[in-house]
């Protein structure tokens, strides 16, 4: 069955050709009324200019919503997963993950404030973030139509959108005339080049096609220090300075940058079954993850840190397929955050070509008792003879086992 047109659609429009001609399809294909949203993400690039494409492609000004959303990125939702150390496939830091779900969700409360009955996004029918969209747009508001014109459209090329930008006179910058190398996402946690010249997994990243990161060839030969000060599991200063989660974010970007901290070339498992080749930068977010680790491991005891480490694979795999806004993920953060009730302390790092080590942690809530760990003679709250009975208690199963074994062998 065919479902009607669409009367008014809020899309997330990034001021770029392909939302450009987007936003020139809805109006053109079903003649709806276009609402534009642009979200200020720290991705790098100025956001006003938006405002100036949209109201060029017709586009009224009360329907022209751009917001900076940097701080409640990462306070509401790269924190809470680094509160996690969440690490898709062992590597991935899911920078791209981690922004969409507040895209939708400033998606769904623009379309209830101006009685849209459509949200729309510009991602390709063969990726994951049209899942993770989707998924946000109808977990927050049921009924919502969601448009996605890439799987609807019958543009067949390049050269097939350009023709319809210059039909519909979309202004076309230079660069965009030919193929692009390489497809580029960023916000404040990260960039993720993929595409093009980086779909041969043999071959190895071109350098230009990094963003964020100096190569760790270039770094300089001198490590950086720095004390990251943590309180109930969220880092809150650096050497000391109290920042804000953006702000903060954006420091350790570049000290990151600056020591060629951040780089990862990685072939992972799309959601919609396929494998990808991406090149991710992801310089603070490196260094803050081994920190973050290194406080829990004097504040945390030692059932509850096992079982978010057994807990975070599922919790990563919720994230990187779009169900931010599920209950089980709900559940696993409240378990997480509830973990993090203690984590609080500094920690020091050291940067230097491309490596973010520990080098020294402390807290005035560790658990960590250097009377009881040491070699030299105790405070006497820990008498080793106790082990011996200890021991025996766990190998008794062991024991049993082997004597039934050797009962099998005698026949």
């Amino acid at each position: 069955m065919t479902l009607p047109h669409p009367k008014k659609v809020v899309l997330a429009y990034s001021g770029g050709l392909d939302t450009s001609i987007i936003l020139k399809w809805l109006q053109t294909e079903y003649r709806a009324e276009v609402v534009t949203f642009t979200a200020d993400l720290g991705q790098g690039e100025e956001v006003e200019p938006a405002r100036r494409k949209a109201e060029l492609l017709g586009i009224r000004p009360e329907n022209i919503f751009i917001e900076d959303v940097r701080e409640e990125f990462v306070r509401d939702y790269v924190f809470p997963m680094f509160r996690a150390n969440t690490v898709y496939e062992g590597q991935y830091l899911l920078g791209t993950s981690i922004a969409r779900p507040l895209i939708a969700k400033k998606q769904i409360e623009i379309a209830r404030r101006v009685g849209a009955d459509a949200v729309c996004h510009g991602a390709t029918g063969k990726g994951n973030d049209q899942v993770r969209f989707e998924l946000g747009y109808y977990a927050l508001e049921p009924d919502i139509r969601a448009v996605a014109p890439w799987r609807e459209w019958e543009f067949g090329s390049r050269e097939a959108l350009i023709r319809f930008a210059e039909d519909h006179q979309i202004p076309i910058a230079k660069d965009k005339r030919g193929e692009s190398p390489f497809s580029i996402d960023a916000n404040l946690l990260h960039s993720s080049s993929e595409g093009k010249v980086l779909e041969d997994p043999a071959v190895e990243a071109p350098e230009y096609v990094h963003q964020r990161t100096i190569s760790p060839e270039d770094a300089p030969d001198t490590p950086t220090v720095i004390e990251i000060g943590f309180e109930h599991g969220d880092p809150v200063s650096i050497d000391g300075e109290i920042l804000s989660p953006a702000a903060l974010l954006t420091r350790l970007n570049q000290l990151g940058h600056d020591n060629g901290i951040g780089r990862l070339d990685l072939v992972e498992n799309r959601f919609v079954g396929m494998k990808s080749r991406g090149v991710y930068e992801t310089p603070g977010g490196t260094i803050l993850l081994p920190a973050h680790r290194a406080i829990e491991s004097i504040t945390l005891d030692r059932g509850a840190a096992h079982l978010k480490d057994e807990i975070m694979p599922r919790y990563a795999s919720l994230i990187y397929n779009g169900f931010w806004f599920s209950p089980e993920r709900e559940m696993l953060q409240a378990l997480i955050d509830k973990s993090q009730e203690y984590v609080t302390g500094t920690v020091r790092m050291k940067l230097y070509k491309g490596n973010a080590t520990v080098i020294g942690r402390e807290s005035p809530l560790a658990l960590y008792d250097q009377d009881l760990v040491t070699f030299e003679e105790g405070s006497g709250s820990y008498d080793q003879r106790d082990a011996a009975g200890f021991i025996k208690l766990n190998a008794l199963r062991l024991r049993i086992g082997a004597n039934r074994a050797k009962k099998a062998q005698r026949g």
